[in-house]
């Protein structure tokens, strides 16, 4: 995946094959699936028809004129079909990558779900969901599924293009792995959870693929206009040629409108430049999302990230650092500061959890507290446990321990020790601040507090202003208390925060907002966010996490980065960007080809419409060929906008629409202009009209 992602929009290794699939979409088939560009196909058709009628004498026009007319809307559909068969050539380019990851290798199926169990040597495409298997250090996986027993390093660079291995493990939110991984060291045992054809890489590789996606509800809602468009412009060309002939009849004076002029004005008329660059821009919207390193199941997962209204985030990993980092000590009325920071610190040393490590590091750089001899003083840790929340050290008939507020109150009460009241007023306002407050205790005596800050990310504060300037709102999620969560959600700059939060609450909050007619986003990992998930118009799963959860979700992020929804939402955004920016620019190009084609269209008709003729073209016939020529360079010209995209701005739909207007629309009408006067300049200077 990394080397497909570092290839160039017009590689070679994308380029040729996108060229030969170019021609293979020539099929009428394969044609019919665009309506707007069908039209061309049929109009292609017949002036490739009328150009061999009039080499055999029989001619409505110059037969230089019609085959000239003829091979540049046959270049008008064969620069759509290669449009789309780059941006699909990228996404199978991405597809070949996850297919090499895809093998067939020996499983160790077992007869229960325990390594102790009767080892069956198998082939990996016989395993089948609700099989056991054990695999070793240095031994690919088999299978999705969940690990059962065990612990084990795990390469999964094959998938997310990461080289550092990760901790799979019993039990947990990260119990699943994946069929294609390799195991680094120790063992675990797996139970498969999917058949074989129904695997990750093997939905991965199929959504990937741009043959495989389907249209979005949008985008089917855009095709029809575009069809609507088409089909308007086709009744009124049709209509033209009896007019023109009833026209130079009634007149006895001029000439009719031939059939190629009219196949040539339905062209230039019909939106063919978002016609024909649709279907890329979806495919394309796809492919930057696989090269975020995400998974979307399907297409409507992408286009939703960017209609999204409101964002639940988690704050641990995402909105913070997730590591609480010891900021402060607070002592207790008659405790001197470094009596506290020194007995904290003694506490500490053997926590060797992020918190634990930060006391050790604080107590150093604020009171050059250096690490003790324990084993002179004879000293004993105490490790933390879930069920005492404290952890600490005893050593020469003293214990000092560090906890929770209420372990340490209960622990004070224990051995008939008064917790001050000024100690009470530091927990309450470190957790005012959004901080974890610790209290440190001996056995004669309440120390004081130990503040932990949990650190809010740098930038996310901006971020979020960015999301509130598009009209996005949101929401932390945080298992802390009300208090706490209310100052972390004050200091990142979110809109609202969800504290003490509870599978029932997550899914409530979601329903709330859905029954507003707003669509929601927000990540998980764990078996409990499986509900959520499932509920969220866009729920992202992480790869580390449960079999549950990737189920439940329809993108899977292959990095594990909570963080990753805030750019999934902007690659949505962009996508639609794009489709609206080009729609713009397509209608808006129009224009410009009617000012250069109705004059010279009637101007044998009726010589007056020749005042129309603004751009002041060399002839009737070079006017129309100009258009036609420009009509079907620019689908080639916008290729690298559809599959890059149009630049990425945090503004508003009102602010967004005033931009199109301005810059695609203004943009659209005056380009056309310009490109069809060169185009007859290098015509009538070549002397080809």
């Amino acid at each position: 995946m990394s080397k497909q992602q570092s290839l160039s929009m017009f590689d070679p290794s994308l380029v040729k094959p996108a060229i030969v699939d170019a021609f293979k979409k020539m099929a009428p088939r394969t044609q019919m699936k665009n309506p707007v560009m069908f039209v061309v196909y049929l109009g292609s058709m017949l002036t490739t028809i009328l150009f061999i009628q009039a080499l055999v004498g029989q001619a409505e026009a110059p037969a230089g004129f019609i085959l000239a007319i003829a091979l540049w809307l046959w270049f008008t559909v064969l620069f759509a079909n290669f449009a789309e068969a780059l941006a699909e050539g990228r996404s199978k380019a991405q597809a070949a990558s996850l297919r090499s990851a895809k093998k067939n290798v020996v499983a160790h199926k077992l007869s229960e779900p325990r390594r102790e169990g009767h080892i069956t040597v198998i082939d990996s495409a016989s395993l089948r969901k609700g099989d056991f298997v054990l695999v070793q250090a240095g031994e690919v996986i088999p299978a999705d599924g969940e690990v059962l027993e065990g612990v084990a390093s795990v390469d999964e660079s094959a998938i997310t293009g990461e080289s550092a291995p990760v901790i799979r493990e019993a039990g947990g939110d990260f119990s699943a792995v994946t069929g294609g991984t390799r195991v680094l060291s120790d063992w675990i045992v797996v139970k498969v959870t999917v058949n074989p054809g129904e695997t990750f890489l093997d939905r991965m590789i199929a959504m990937v693929e741009g043959a495989k996606r389907q249209k979005t509800p949008n985008e089917i809602a855009l095709t029809i206009l575009l069809v609507a468009l088409t089909l308007v412009f086709l009744l009124a060309t049709v209509t033209l040629l009896p007019y023109s002939l009833f026209s130079v009849e009634m007149a006895k004076a001029g000439q009719p409108v031939s059939v190629t002029v009219l196949v040539a004005l339905l062209v230039c008329l019909i939106p063919t430049t978002i016609g024909g660059l649709l279907s890329a821009i979806g495919v394309a919207g796809m492919s930057r999302m696989m090269r975020a390193n995400v998974i979307a199941t399907s297409g409507r997962a992408v286009e939703a990230a960017g209609d999204v209204d409101v964002l639940l985030l988690d704050k641990t990993g995402t909105i913070t650092l997730g590591n609480r980092q010891a900021s402060a000590f607070l002592p207790a009325p008659g405790v001197n500061e470094k009596d506290l920071a020194n007995a904290a610190q003694m506490a500490s040393l053997a926590d060797e959890t992020p918190e634990g490590r930060s006391i050790v590091i604080l107590a150093k750089q604020r009171f050059q507290i250096r690490e003790h001899d324990m084993g002179q003083l004879q000293a004993h840790f105490v490790p933390f446990s879930a069920q005492t929340r404290m952890s600490g050290v005893d050593m020469a008939g003293m214990e000092i321990r560090k906890g929770a507020v209420d372990a340490i109150r209960k622990y004070a009460k224990e051995k008939s020790v008064t917790f001050p009241a000024a100690v009470e007023r530091s927990v309450e306002e470190v957790a005012r601040r959004g901080s974890t407050p610790l209290v440190v205790a001996d056995s004669n005596r309440v120390l004081g507090v130990v503040e932990l800050k949990d650190v809010v990310k740098g930038g996310i504060k901006e971020r979020f202003a960015e999301l509130r300037r598009m009209g996005i709102k949101t929401v932390m999620i945080t298992g802390d208390n009300h208090l706490t969560a209310a100052a972390i959600a004050a200091e990142a700059g979110v809109d609202d925060f969800l504290a003490e939060a509870t599978p029932e609450a997550k899914l409530k909050l979601i329903r709330e907002h859905q029954a507003g007619g707003q669509l929601v986003a927000m990540t998980g990992d764990g078996t409990n966010d499986a509900p959520a998930l499932a509920q969220a118009d866009v729920a992202v799963a992480m790869n580390t996490g449960t079999q549950a959860a990737k189920e439940a979700g329809n993108m899977v992020d292959l990095d594990s980065n909570p963080t990753k929804l805030i750019e999934i939402v902007e690659i949505g955004k962009q996508m639609l960007m794009t489709r609206g920016a080009l729609t713009t620019f397509s209608v808006a190009n129009d224009i410009a080809k009617y000012f250069a084609i109705i004059p010279a269209l009637f101007a044998t008709t009726y010589p007056a419409l020749k005042v129309l003729d603004v751009m002041r073209l060399t002839s009737p016939s070079s006017a129309i060929l100009s258009a036609v020529i420009f009509n079907a360079l620019i689908i080639i010209a916008l290729i690298p906008l559809a599959l890059k995209g149009v630049r990425y701005r945090a503004v508003g739909a009102a602010a967004l629409l005033r931009r199109n207007m301005l810059v695609y629309g203004l943009g659209g009408i005056i380009l056309p202009f310009i490109g069809i006067k060169l185009i007859d300049m290098a015509l009538a200077a070549l002397n080809l009209v």
